[in-house]
């Protein structure tokens, strides 16, 4: 029995199962959605009471649909630069996640402009303009790099994250990568739920306070499937809300079936991982 085939096929099926009973979800949930409650208030209207307000929403996005990645295998031939050390280098490394220190640490341009990290990034790191800044943390001198696909987030994926770190001579003197590769739409193009129905179902989950403001929405995608070698991808909504007291909250939402998902594990061991050089 050749075991490679068989262990592929079974991950294949696997993939097929999984991405059928999300479409199952979908219809069954969309189908829940269009009941009406005679004489309720209407979610917009309870919005204006409890004076939760938003700007301008993306009006530019109709569908979308699954995509899938092959989790990269760096090797020795992913580094070819003298200034890179990666883990233990040699001519059998194989890593899902890079370790690399710049023997001369790299100057950034500015520390106080995010467009100084991202030009760091394409000019320094393989495959460097796949990725887009998503946070900064400059006490910390941390900067956190997705990867996209679609020019799309792929929201606190492991396997699709940089992280970069400089000194206090603002030079970076190390980065961490994971990176997915062969990443391709699955299945058919699904109708996105509107920005402002999404704001609703965060509503009705009580999950939106009095006086806030939903500051910033984009479509990215988050894992629906995490295997060690493959992974599937859904469209998802990140939605960002400004409070009353000037603090910032981030929602995750299902940009297809309206689930909230919860990525809070993933943020924090993103967020807060030890340096593994």
């Amino acid at each position: 029995m050749d075991w490679n085939r068989t262990k592929s096929i079974f991950i294949v099926v696997f993939l097929i199962l999984n991405i059928f009973l999300y479409s199952l979800y979908v219809n069954r949930y969309n189908e829940a959605q269009s009941v009406e409650v005679p004489g309720e208030k209407t979610l917009d209207a309870r919005l204006k009471e409890d004076n939760i307000t938003y700007g301008v929403l993306p009006n530019n996005v109709e569908s979308a649909t699954l995509i899938s990645g092959k989790v990269h295998t760096f090797t020795a031939a992913d580094f070819t630069n003298p200034n890179h050390r990666v883990n233990s280098l040699d001519a059998k490394l194989e890593v899902k996640e890079a370790h690399v220190i710049f023997v001369n640490p790299v100057k950034l341009r500015n520390v106080n402009d995010d467009a100084s990290f991202t030009e760091f990034v394409q000019a320094n790191i393989k495959e460097g303009s796949s990725y887009g800044l998503w946070k900064v943390n400059r006490e910390e001198r941390v900067a956190i790099f997705f990867q996209k696909a679609n020019n799309r987030m792929l929201y606190y994926n492991k396997s699709g994250l940089l992280k970069i770190q400089w000194n206090a001579d603002n030079e970076v003197t190390m980065y961490e990568q994971t990176l997915l590769d062969n990443i391709e739409e699955v299945g058919q193009q699904q109708s996105v739920l509107p920005p402002i129905q999404v704001v609703q179902a965060l509503y009705a989950k009580g999950l939106l306070k009095p006086d806030s403001h939903v500051d910033k929405m984009q479509l990215g995608y988050s894992t629906l499937v995490y295997l060690t070698k493959k992974q599937v991808l859904l469209p998802t909504w990140e939605v960002r809300v400004k409070l009353a007291d000037g603090e910032t909250e981030e929602y995750f939402v299902d940009a297809v079936a309206g689930k909230i998902i919860e990525i809070q594990e993933d943020k924090q061991e993103v967020e807060e991982e030890e340096w593994g050089v």
